[in-house]
């Protein structure tokens, strides 16, 4: 038997520093905690990593995606194509809009969605493709665009795995009409909470800063009459989706560390790829030979997935499922959408298991990792 480790190995984690630290402490003993200059220096720095003309910053991801959806003018009566395999925002942004999602099936190979069945899934009523890159590796992307080009779709990249990732050799945030990266403690970078959206189109750009500030504009290129010095104007309804100084400055400290922190996740992933690669019962995770991930997270399948999964547990390593078909949710079902609607969708779930990776891991830990699973996988011929 494998002694278990000490601790609880999580799948993912945060890297906070002095310097992250001492940023936040900046902003608290400054003027502005909400709505002040952190905010667009924060955008300005996410833009020009990305390569986007602008960026508008949210409280969290899912809010963003609620603003691209928005911005899209998507609402009821439209339809909008996304992958199962997901978290629920990806697919709840196009709900808020009162429109039906249309899922469709994942590429076996890559686990992103499979453009062939995204054309399969478009009808007149498509408004717009959410296409999601699944651990960090971009989806297809220019497929997916050549597609909604032809119909005059919109494309909403929802990225919030892949920040620091490209494909095709330009940088994830140059595809689509909008991109989302999200902030959450897990990912590459964080803000606590957080999202942003990026876009070269100046028209989604005002739309998008109007609906996270309750649809309120103060931009006298807007307003519809000339008005006092306090006059503002609510042109639609937007909500408090506003970014506070104090997350910005998180997020633009622990942007200069980016590139450093998915450098060291691509170390870890090629570790476990070399470790497993001759393991006849472990599936690696396969790459789009135009994608280079940023590696948010490293997935094995495996036939016994679920005792795999509790020997792993048994040994303190923190392993986790990502993700379960959206369309199983009682929510969805409750709309009417069947749970087994999407075959490969179904075969991935059944045998998917995330492994620990974030940079803040040591090379013991990975090597606590790699001795795990080998242990967890050859349990019944090494018992």
């Amino acid at each position: 038997m494998l002694e278990k480790r000490a601790d609880m190995l999580p799948y993912g984690s945060q890297w906070i520093d002095e310097d992250d630290i001492e940023a936040v402490v900046k902003v608290l003993k400054s003027d502005f905690i909400t709505q002040g200059p952190a905010i667009a220096d924060f955008e300005n720095a996410v833009a020009a990593y990305v390569g986007a003309r602008y960026a508008v910053a949210f409280c969290n991801g899912t809010a963003a995606l609620h603003a691209a959806c928005y911005a899209a003018g998507i609402g009821p009566g439209d339809e909008v194509v996304t992958t199962p395999i997901t978290f629920l925002a990806s697919s709840n942004c196009a709900l808020y809009m009162g429109a039906k999602v249309v899922f469709a099936d994942i590429d076996p190979h890559t686990y992103n969605i499979d453009p062939d069945e995204i054309e399969t899934a478009i009808t007149d009523r498509t408004k717009a493709i959410i296409a999601v890159d699944l651990t960090g590796q971009p989806a297809e992307m220019d497929r997916i665009l050549m597609l909604a080009k032809d119909r005059g779709i919109a494309v909403i990249h929802d990225a919030a795995h892949s920040l620091g990732a490209s494909y095709g050799g330009s940088k994830v945030g140059t595809f689509g009409d909008m991109t989302m990266f999200s902030f959450h403690p897990v990912k590459h970078v964080t803000t606590g909470e957080g999202g942003v959206i990026v876009t070269d189109d100046e028209r989604l750009k005002t739309a998008l800063q109007m609906f996270r500030n309750h649809g309120m504009t103060r931009d006298s290129n807007l307003l519809t009459r000339n008005g006092e010095p306090w006059y503002y104007e609510m042109q639609a309804l937007g909500y408090n989706y506003r970014m506070t100084d104090m997350q910005a400055a998180l997020g633009l400290s622990q942007l200069s560390k980016l590139d450093g922190f998915v450098r060291r996740r691509r170390e870890i992933a090629a570790r476990y790829n070399a470790a497993f690669e001759e393991m006849a019962d472990v599936v690696l995770p396969r790459q789009h030979p135009l994608a280079e991930s940023s590696w948010h997270l490293y997935v094995i399948r495996v036939n016994d997935r679920n005792a795999v999964f509790a020997r792993l547990r048994d040994l303190n390593i923190g392993v986790n499922v990502h993700y379960i078909p959206i369309y199983k949710q009682p929510y969805y079902r409750g709309l009417g959408y069947r749970d087994d609607q999407c075959p490969r969708a179904e075969h991935y779930y059944e045998t998917a298991i995330t492994l620990p990776l974030f940079p803040k891991m040591s090379d013991g830990d990975v090597e606590d990792v790699i001795k795990a699973v080998q242990f967890a996988v050859n349990f019944n011929s090494t018992d």
